[in-house]
């Protein structure tokens, strides 16, 4: 208990309306929140997040009401999928995240690391990338898988190949996840709660396989919980995704959070080059040499011009 009379714990689930609180000898609790928070001044679903520190009065022993969100080291947030001008909390106070991908089943959309790392990067959170179900990867998927996987290595971030139902490359993600607090996501589909089951067997997480008719998955985890791991640390599960958009970022967000075009950004002419049409701007000149990845950059232009457009259409709206 701390000196103002209220008991502390961390968030391990978020059912929307209902959060669990594990305090520090282990046991848990269901807390609601009172009054409203905010982050940023963005209004958002679910004010607060699996990772975060809380403080609460005990109603009686098994509820209790949520005060106060203590000061969060970093967090993740993304526009809500159903509620367009709300932000989603995924998580907070995390060491590092993971997305998994796979190249086939469903197939590769190499769009979304792209903006899954838009996602993270602003908080300057470290990023491995998952490629599972490689059991099922022909020749050509694995010649892209390396083409990928040199693409964002060379970038700076981890890539991990594996399979979760043949156990291998397993070892690796597991060093890497060893007492840290990971927030792991992907779309839906892609073996996620799997490859989580083959690194903690006991969690026996729930799964689905993916639908022959669509080639798309199915969601198997509807609310972010966090895990304990026996070798030390927890994931934070969260839901499979089928897209991600931003509503809490500007422009300038995105030109400063793609690693390799901010590092070049300096030697353009102008000091607020946006990289499409200006002269003399090095970022064009890098792609056009093949510095910067064409596809990164295509992601880059696209992400922007949606930003640019959503923030339009906000600031004209009628009121």
């Amino acid at each position: 208990m701390s000196k103002s009379g209220l008991f502390e714990g961390v968030v391990v689930k978020s059912t929307g309306s209902f959060y669990q609180v594990q305090m520090p000898d282990k046991s848990q609790i269901i807390c609601r929140i009172v009054g409203k928070f905010r982050l940023q001044g963005l209004k958002l679903t679910n004010p607060v997040a699996v990772g975060d520190r809380v403080a609460f009065e005990k109603e009686n022993e098994e509820a209790g009401l949520i005060k106060k969100i203590l000061p969060r080291e970093n967090y993740v947030v993304r526009q809500s999928p159903r509620q367009k001008h709300n932000a989603h909390l995924l998580a907070s106070n995390v060491d590092q995240a993971a997305i998994v991908m796979t190249m086939v089943q469903p197939m590769i959309k190499q769009g979304f690391i792209d903006r899954y790392l838009l996602m993270t990067e602003p908080h300057d959170i470290p990023v491995a990338i998952i490629f599972n179900k490689a059991d099922l990867y022909e020749e050509k998927d694995l010649l892209e898988f390396g083409a990928l996987a040199e693409l964002y290595e060379g970038i700076g971030y981890q890539v991990f190949l594996c399979s979760a139902t043949e156990e291998t490359g397993l070892k690796k993600i597991r060093t890497w996840l060893k007492d840290k607090v990971t927030l792991i996501g992907g779309q839906s589909g892609v073996g996620k709660s799997t490859l989580i089951n083959a690194l903690e067997p006991d969690l026996d997480l729930r799964t689905f396989e993916i639908s022959d008719y669509t080639g798309k998955g199915q969601h198997t985890t509807t609310f972010a919980e966090m895990h304990n791991l026996k070798q030390g640390g927890q994931i934070i599960d969260t839901p499979g995704m089928k897209s991600l958009s931003f509503n809490n970022l500007e422009p300038m967000d995105v030109i400063h959070n793609f690693k390799e075009i901010f590092a070049i950004s300096s030697g353009c002419k102008f000091g607020d080059c946006s990289h499409r049409n200006e002269p003399s701007c090095a970022v064009k000149e890098a792609v056009e040499a093949g510095e910067i990845s064409e596809l990164r950059y295509g992601n880059y232009l696209q992400i922007l011009e949606e930003i640019e457009d959503q923030n339009y259409w906000e600031r004209h709206k009628e009121i």
